[in-house]
């Protein structure tokens, strides 16, 4: 059954009138009739009596009223729910992310929950290998990670250029310096990440090549552990700068620049490039564009 002769129906009944039914919906008198006739032979069913002078509806016309403007309540609801998907005040998001980029993106989520409050936000925790290949299959809309993925089938926009950071605690030997020297490190206690990365291999190697130990008697699995183990003098951590930007502008660490470690890496926010961004996903993209070119613009000052 076509939900239009339905339409047709229920404005006959509203109106009393086939003639003011047709001005209604801007229709000829017989195109009103013939709607209404093929909706009684789908539906086999008398709806309206015509024998006499005024229009009556039938024991099953007044049925089937009854679901004409529940069908009129859910196209208007059905309207509205587009309506808000494209305004972005409602539907889903997914985002693929580790651990750090996850901590980078608590800010733009914050940002974005605020504009829209409807939207519901799902932070996947992946591998940052696995990223693109999901976002393709359609398991995620976006993901954030640290390599260019050289993949004509995802486009990818750099959103952050992040650094290692050597963070102490505020109450450490080092806290009034600016800046130390790898071979001052070598009686420190490193508390380590031990989840490989391009960093992890970075700073084992460079404390190879000067011959100066690196002694991680304490190994964490989270970002998060690591921080809190540093903020309480119980050792000191080379971690993503944007994990712990925040404690660091509260001084509840603090930054020491390694003169032999500058190492730096291009966080990026990735989509499909041939397939369709939600409402929801294209204002977070927007979202994170703005406040990127904004960082940057600020960085050259």
């Amino acid at each position: 059954m076509e939900l239009y002769p339905l339409k047709v129906f229920l404005t006959v009944a509203t109106e009393r009138s086939f003639s003011r039914a047709g001005e209604k919906l801007l229709r000829t008198q017989p195109a009103i009739s013939i709607a209404i006739q093929r909706l009684e032979s789908d539906l086999k069913e008398k709806l309206i009596d015509r024998s006499g002078r005024e229009l009556l509806l039938t024991d099953a016309g007044r049925v089937v009223l009854e679901y004409a403007r529940r069908f009129q309540n859910l196209e208007a609801e059905l309207e509205n729910a587009l309506r808000e998907l494209r305004d972005n005040y409602a539907g889903r998001l997914s985002i693929g992310a580790n651990e750090s980029t996850s901590l980078y993106l608590l800010r733009h989520i914050e940002q974005y929950r605020r504009l829209f409050p409807k939207v519901k936000v799902q932070v996947r925790r992946s591998e940052s290998s696995k990223i693109p290949s999901q976002l393709l299959d359609g398991e995620l809309e976006l993901g954030v990670i640290s390599y260019d993925p050289n993949d004509d089938h995802v486009n990818s926009q750099v959103i952050y250029t992040d650094r290692l950071a050597f963070i102490v605690s505020p109450q450490h030997r080092f806290a009034s310096r600016e800046d130390v020297s790898i071979t001052e490190l070598d009686m420190e206690t490193f508390i380590a990440h031990n989840v490989l990365s391009p960093y992890r291999e970075a700073v084992l190697k460079e404390f190879q090549r000067h011959k100066v130990p690196l002694n991680m008697d304490v190994e964490m699995p989270t970002v998060e552990t690591i921080r809190r183990l540093v903020q309480d003098n119980e050792g000191v951590a080379f971690v993503p700068r944007m994990c712990v930007d925040q404690e660091i502008r509260q001084g509840l660490l603090k930054e020491i620049r390694v003169h032999e470690l500058n190492l730096e890496r291009k966080i990026r926010l990735v989509y499909p490039a041939r397939r369709a961004l939600s409402h929801a996903a294209r204002a977070f993209l927007e979202l994170v564009k703005k406040a990127s070119e904004v960082e940057s613009a600020h960085a050259s000052v």
